[in-house]
Parts: C-alpha cells; structure tokens; sequence
C-alpha cells in the first residue's frame, strides 16, 4: 500500500507541475474575455455529494462558447483529504465540446463506508484552450450515514419563573386535584436531565421570554435572563412580546442573556431587520440579532433559522417605526436557499409564529425538515384525557413544497413543558422524528384546602409514573437560588391582599376558543349565569368594567381580549394577581369618539382576528356599559349588530347614536392603533384623548380597593357582558 500511495503522489505531484504552466489564471492583466491569444474563461465552480453518490461533479463554466473541442483536466491536491481513502486518486478530464458553454469534471469517490465528518479536498485545474478564472475549487464529500439530533425546546414562558397550581384528572379514585405546574428552575432540572441522557443536543426557545408577570414589571427581563442562563439555550428565537417596551428594551434583556460568559446563545430572527444605528443595531446588522444558528453534529452542520410573526408584532407590540419586519414565507426560503448554497440542507426553524402558521409555512416552502414553534401557546401530545386542551400530535408531521416530511412541535407555555423531539436527518433530508412533551409536575397534590392521602397518593405517583409524558421534577437549586433571590424582593408587594373573588373567573379571549385548564376549558357558566361560549371570557369583562369605573368621565370602556393574561382565582386577590391579570407597561386612556368610529372600531377588531383567527385572538373586543351581537360570517362593516350603550349608574340601554360623542376609556396599547383598532389610532393620532397616567393594573387594583371596598368580585350579569351573542367563523 505505501509502495501505491508513493507511486500516485509521484503521478500526482508531476501532473500538478504540468498545470501550475499550463495555462495561467486571470489576473488583472487578463481580464475575463481579454486574455492571452484571446481566450475564452473557463469557471470551475466548488461542488459537493455524499459518500454513497459514487462521483463528485465540478461544474464547468465557459464566458462564451468554445470556439474547438476544449479538455479540461483536474487533479486532487495532496493533504487535502486522503486520496486512497476518500476519491480515487490522480487527474481526471473532460471535453467541453465547440460550441458549448458548459461541461463537468468528474472525481470518483472510493470509500462510501466512511463515518466521520464531512470532509474537502481542493482541485487544481487546467485548461489549455482556456484561461482559468482560478485555478482550484473546493470538493466536499459529505458523510450520508444517518443523524439523529435532541431538540430541548421551551416557548412563551412570559416571564412565568414561579411554578402554577393547576388542575389536574389522572383517573385516580378521588378525581381531580391540584399540583404545581413547572416554574423555571424546574425547565433547568429537566433539560439537564435530558441532556445528559443524549448525544447531539440542541436547546431551543422560541419566543416570547419576557412580559406576564411582575417578575417583568419590577425587572425588565434580567430575571428571565439570569434564569435562562441556567439553561444554557443554544437558540433563542424573538417573538412579539420581547418589543413590547421597544428596541431599546429588548436591547437590555439581550445583554443580560449576552451576560454569562458560561453561555453561548444566539439570537434569531431572519425577518426582523432593525435600522443600524438603532438600540439592536447599534454598528452592524448582527450586533444582536443573527438570521440563523450553525451548529455541527458528528461532523454534519445544521441550520437552526429564527422567524417572527411580522404582522402581530408591529401592529400588537411596539417596535420602533425603522424596524422592517418581513414576510415569513419568504424570508424562510430565502434563507433555506442561501444556507443549501453554502451545502447545509439540515433545515429547523424556530418560529415564533403560531402552530396553525407553522404547518401553512411547512406546506408552502422547500428544503425545511422541522420546525419547533411558539406564539399560540398550543399544547401538542396526549394530554385530553387529563382535563387540559391538547392541540394535536407531537409532533404533528406534514409535508414541504417539495413532498418531503416536516415534524412540527411546540411546548405549551409558562415554564410548564420542556419539549424532547429527536431528528433523524440522512442525506439532507428528514428521515425521522420521534418525541416527548414533558409536563413538568411538583410532588404535591391537594384536593379542596387538604394535601391527597394515601392510598390515592401512590395511585397518583403511579399514574405519572406509567405516562412519559408526566414528570415529578425537582427545581434545579441553583436556579432555584437565583429567583428566590427576586422572589425576595416582590415578596412584600405581590402577597398584598386587595380583594377577593367569589367564583372562578376564566380567562377566554375569544368565546368559543377554550384556554387553559378546567374549569375553564369547557363552557363554564358563572354564578350569575354568564356563559363562556356566548359571552367570552369573565376575567376580560371584570376587568374592562374596572377600567369604566376608574374612569369617572368616560361612557364606555373597550378592552382588548389578550391584554388580560389569565383567570382569576376564586379567594383571596393580590397586588401579585393583579400584575399577573395585566403585566403590560400601559395606562387607562380616555378618547373622543362618534357613535359610528365606536362600532368602526369594533370592527376593526374583528377584522383583525379575522385575517390571522389562529393568531390575532388577542384582538378580540370587550367592553364595559356597552354590548352587541356577532356573526362572523359576515363581511368585514356587518359583523357587528344591535350596539348598545348603558347609562353611568342605571340599568338603562339604548341604541347607540351614530353622530353623538362618546368618552371610551382604554388602555394604552390599543388606544394608539396597535391591535388592528386603527379608528382608535387615527383618533389617537388627532390629538382626541387624554391619557390619563394610571396604570392599567394599579387601575384594577383601586377598582378591588376603592369601588368593590371589600365586597366579592363576580362575574356580572349576562345582560351586563358585552358580547350577547357570537357567530363564530366557519372553517374554509
């Protein structure tokens, strides 16, 4: 075997000196078309194939046709990779015949048994009859054996570090009962027990890290940071939320997750372009924000590409006015196109653009192999049996453009599910996925205001045990160290008592569109016999009455369903409560309206959710001393019927006056136009409101203190809620 390599190095070495004096290469004393003799320029581009493909193709490009029959010649340069090994060794050739303007040089591969990394080798051409733009080109001999890559993924978790009591039906004997739902320390536990387990592990967030509770109002995100920085996230994709304060705020939390020298995560969003000069692009496109992640396995580089939901974030949120946001379809392709010229077809996205979204984007785009989601906040996997609103699969499977398979997942919200998805990529392609959600779950389980006994407690333990979907898991302690260290600070102000609810008030944005866990998955009927699935969410119509009773002047209230965050307990509320029902930075804001902007600004609303009804949920209108009927299905200036206005202190509706003055008080977010509501923005924008500088949490909070002074809270009448009937939309 020596006596071979030193034989082919011997014909290698002189075949490379005859081409070195071949033909020279262009220079800037011979132009491309200008050379010596006048020549035609030939292009040899890089190429690449895997092991099993047999040949490598580099392909030939002439500036015009060859004028005679033209043989180029290659030869694999030493050191490069190993000949015996890799391609069969020595020169190669082809002809280029008159006339023509392309051709290929071929090099045959030998091993095809080879596991490793994808490997290069250079190859120096000639080409007498031509001039060379230059002289060697880059062959990549890719490694075809499979690989399977560990996805630990999160999304939405809102700023939720503390874990959630929630609900919870495992079929034991006693039913139903309470247990901790995740908290952050406990996604720290989990993904590091899980990476510890695999090979090949990438740990993913795709959006919506910040905003929800007072662990954001008090800190701005270094909270989140500092905890996601006990992960370790690999990939952190931007959602909506992270430019509800601005550029500039968002700017802040990228440092602190930027902070932790131990951590190395990257930041990404291709469709969000910041103006340079701006807080995320203080100097360069990529001072914060990178289009895509590269990360090598076994050799083999995947892409890991960031999208954000373009028109939800600039009309939901507020970014600065120079900050593009750009088609997610297209940009996805663009950048899927760009990364398999750079030879890298192992394609996630992580995409902050909601699950109905996800599989639309997976059928209409080429090269993508999966896609780990966020923004709709979807449960995925086997969990309709416990009580709580599963989605679909996990992962649900779907095809590309190209009728390859795509798997899609997603991982709930709140810090309660860390997503485990295994992908199998085999010669650029999806070959497999198989995965987990796992529901992380304290150890303590309460039925009514008593801790579960024996022997229910083992028939739970065991329950859990039996399902891998479910995990008791124990907060990791560093984590958990560093918020017990914020906890002590909003200790004094969220365990503050302020009033107290007499029922459960659910969260429901849109009326027939369950969220969260029972009772409130279901059509829940209030104590006053409102109803869920005709009138929407109790938690939205309370609070939109709070706004209408703070605001002494106005003569309606109109609320946004997705600014109120989540149900409200029956028992005790807190200053803590009161955050978490309304975590964003706005104020209550009184406009000056006409009879028909009012109703042209409900329909702006609907039509809003109309456009995107997976997405724009949170669009969805309440109001308080106000109410109408819905139907859907009708078009867009229809939607809305028999509007009417209740008087301050009577029980009196009547008609709405289209040409008379009305004072609407809302929160600032939408009062501004975010949202869809742009009658309320070009009001707004005219100078007819007046912000009234309260909070609109502190507003909530003077409403339990000033108005209810001790008395329960309630959901209100069903005459009293402002949807009195609803049409949903039929699906296509």
């Amino acid at each position: 075997m020596n006596g071979i390599r030193t034989l082919w190095s011997a014909i290698g070495l002189a075949l490379i000196a005859t081409i070195l004096v071949a033909v020279p290469a262009v220079s800037e004393a011979n132009p491309p078309g200008q050379g010596r003799w006048g020549l035609p320029t030939l292009t040899v581009g890089d190429a690449s194939a895997f092991e099993s493909d047999g040949v490598i193709a580099f392909p030939l490009t002439l500036d015009r046709p060859a004028p005679r029959a033209l043989r180029v010649m290659g030869v694999p340069l030493p050191k490069t990779a190993k000949p015996i090994k890799d391609f069969r060794p020595g020169a190669v050739s082809t002809l280029i015949p008159p006339g023509a303007t392309r051709g290929t040089l071929e090099v045959t591969i030998h091993n095809t048994e080879g596991v490793g990394p994808d490997r290069e080798f250079k190859l120096l051409a000639a080409a007498p009859g031509a001039m060379l733009s230059q002289r060697t080109a880059t062959g990549t001999i890719r490694d075809d054996d499979p690989l399977t890559i560990h996805l630990l993924h999160i999304n939405d978790h809102h700023s939720n570090l503390q874990p959630t009591s929630n609900t919870l039906d495992l079929g034991t004997s006693g039913g139903a009962f309470s247990v901790p739902f995740g908290g952050f320390p406990r996604i720290t536990a989990k993904i590091d027990e899980l990476a510890s387990q695999r090979e090949h592990v990438a740990k993913l967030h795709a959006g919506d890290a910040i905003t929800g509770t007072l662990y954001y109002t008090l800190f701005k995100g270094q909270a989140d940071a500092d905890l996601m920085n006990s992960v370790c996230f690999d990939v952190f994709a931007l959602g909506n939320h992270e430019f509800d304060d601005g550029d500039a705020n968002l700017a802040q939390f990228l440092d602190g997750l930027n902070a932790d020298p131990h951590c190395d995560t990257t930041t990404v969003a291709a469709n969000v372009v910041p103006a340079i000069g701006t807080p995320l692009t203080p100097i360069a496109a990529d001072d914060y924000i990178q289009p895509y992640a590269i990360k090598a396995f076994q050799g083999q580089e995947v892409a890991f590409i960031g999208i954000d939901i373009a028109g939800k974030t600039m009309n939901s949120s507020q970014p600065l006015p120079t900050t593009q946001f750009l088609d997610e379809v297209e940009t996805t392709q663009r950048y899927v196109d760009e990364l398999a010229a750079q030879g890298i077809d192992n394609i996630v996205l992580v995409t902050h653009y909601g699950y109905q979204n996800d599989l639309a984007l997976a059928q209409a785009v080429t090269g993508v192999d999966a896609i780990i989601g966020g923004d709709s906040h979807t449960l995925l996997g086997d969990f309709a049996r416990y009580g709580l609103p599963s989605g679909g699969p996990y992962p649900t499977m779907i095809t590309n453009a190209d009728g390859d398979p795509v798997c899609v997942a997603q991982a709930w919200h709140y810090s309660w599910v860390v997503g485990e998805l295994a992908v199998t990529f085999e010669r650029g392609k999806l070959a497999g996925c198989d995965g987990t959600p796992h529901l992380l779950l304290g150890d303590t389980f309460v039925r009514g205001n008593a801790a579960v006994g024996e022997p229910e407690r083992s028939e739970i333990l065991a329950a859990i045990a039996a399902d891998p979907q479910l995990s008791i898991v124990t907060p990791d302690p560093d984590a958990q160290a560093i918020l017990e260290g914020y906890a002590a600070l909003v200790d004094e102000l969220s365990e503050q008592v302020i009033g107290a609810a007499g029922e459960v008030l659910c969260e429901r944005r849109v009326p027939n569109q369950p969220r969260g866990a029972a009772p409130c998955n279901a059509n829940a009927v209030a104590l006053s016999g409102a109803q869920l699935e005709v009138n929407g969410g109790f938690s939205q119509q309370v609070v939109t009455d709070a706004f209408f009773a703070r605001a002494f002047r106005a003569d309606l209230a109109i609320q946004n369903g997705g600014g109120v965050r989540i149900r409200i307990p029956e028992g005790d509320i807190t200053i803590g409560t009161a955050y978490r029902l309304l975590p964003f930075s706005n104020t209550l804001v009184e406009l000056e309206l006409t009879g028909q902007e009012v109703i042209d600004s409900l329909e702006d609303a609907l039509a809003f959710y109309a456009r995107n009804p997976g997405a724009n949920t949170g669009a969805f209108p309440y109001g308080s001393h106000i109410r109408w009927e819905i139907d859907m299905n009708l078009p867009q200036g229809a939607r809305v019927a028999n509007v009417e206005i209740r008087e301050r202190g009577t029980d009196d509706w009547s008609a709405i006056e289209l040409d008379a003055d009305y004072v609407v008080v809302t929160n600032s977010f939408i009062a501004s136009g975010r949202d869809g509501y742009q009658t309320f923005g070009d009001a707004f924008n005219q100078g007819r409101y007046t912000d009234t500088f309260i909070n609109y949490a502190q507003g909530f909070v003077d409403y339990l203190e000033q108005d209810l002074a001790g008395a329960l809270l309630f959901a209100p009448a069903p005459e009293h809620f402002s949807t009195q009937s609803f049409v949903p939309l039929t699906p296509p």
